[in-house]
């Protein structure tokens, strides 16, 4: 099957304080169709740069991109008439209701007086705005105006939907809403681009991803055969004796072929292990056999975070204090 999106050799600068920045350094993508694909990294990566010029609101300085198969720098309006586009900030306007809002997005891409009406009522029910669609936006939660600006993007049943940083200053209940719809989407055949600075996220709604810092694109595949290229499990254990007995089961574990690394803090002994599930039963039965008792144990799989470190050199935060500097 054909892609819904290719990217080859994109690129973007910017002028600050008089010196040309690379905000996206000649990157290369391929995202399949019917597929949630996350595109991640800190703020300031060059995510919304490279999602402002996929859906034609920036002109590439280089670099050519295929969407539904249309080529953006040279079919820009069909390109348009086949994506959905939701911003970090949305795009509705504050002192209408959600039903005007919809109307008048469905209009904008053509549709005829009934048709448009057709199509609002059909996103008002779909988002599970009805009980606030002739109210104004203004007066929307946060979870309630982000679900509008789902629907604002999908009013026109694109093939392709973009999402830039969806669920940012959501609580919980709403953020996990927000999955469920994103869910919803892709099971009804719509292909959705996904930027997140939230490793979790990416892990939990994901096909693929790709992970991007200071511009370039570092990694790339599935979650969990990006998370398999970190080779280690982390156990925790909390013994119940004390630092002399914690330092003893130091030496012992570390002689472990598969322990690559043992750390005593006071009572606790992190341990660096390969494929943890399997090992850990071994550990437990090596510390029964020298009378050593567990208070606690923690066994702790590879994240996305992980993934970042292991081929940035730097954890996700630390990348995004560096940019805010």
């Amino acid at each position: 099957m054909e892609p819904i999106l290719e990217v080859k050799k994109l690129r973007k600068s910017y002028l600050s304080k008089g010196k040309p920045v690379e905000a996206v350094k000649g990157i290369d993508l391929e995202i399949r169709r019917g597929e949630i694909f996350g595109f991640l990294g800190p703020n300031g990566a060059g995510k919304t740069t490279t999602l402002r010029m996929l859906s034609s609101l920036l002109v590439p300085d280089g670099g050519e991109a295929r969407i539904a198969g249309y080529d953006l720098l040279r079919q820009p309006e069909k390109v348009r008439t086949r994506i959905g586009y939701v911003s970090q900030t949305g795009g509705s306007d504050r002192m209408a209701t959600a039903r005007e809002n919809l109307y008048l997005q469905a209009r904008l891409y053509g549709m005829a007086g009934k048709s448009a009406r057709e199509r609002t009522a059909a996103m008002i029910m779909a988002f599970d705005l009805d009980e606030i669609a002739d109210r104004k936006v203004v007066t929307y939660s946060g979870g309630q105006h982000r679900r509008l600006d789902v629907a604002l993007g999908m009013v026109h049943k694109p093939e392709l939907l973009f999402l830039d940083e969806p669920t940012t200053g959501l609580d919980p209940q709403n953020r996990s809403r927000l999955w469920k719809e994103v869910w919803r989407l892709r099971d009804e055949g719509v292909t959705v681009f996904l930027t997140t600075h939230y490793m979790d996220e990416a892990d939990m709604l994901s096909d693929r991803v790709a992970i991007m810092d200071r511009g370039e694109i570092v990694a790339e595949g599935t979650p969990s055969g990006l998370k398999k290229r970190i080779e280690e499990d982390t156990i925790i254990l909390g013994l119940e004796k004390n630092g002399a007995v914690t330092e003893q089961a130091k030496q012992f574990l570390t002689g472990l072929p598969f322990v690559r690394e043992a750390v005593q803090n006071r009572d606790k002994l992190l341990l660096m292990v390969r494929d943890g599930e399997t090992r850990l039963p071994q550990i437990l039965r090596l510390l029964d056999q020298h009378q050593i008792g567990l208070k606690t144990i923690t066994l702790s799989q590879p994240t996305l975070d992980d993934v970042f470190m292991k081929e940035t050199g730097h954890a996700l935060h630390d990348a995004e204090k560096d940019l805010n500097r």
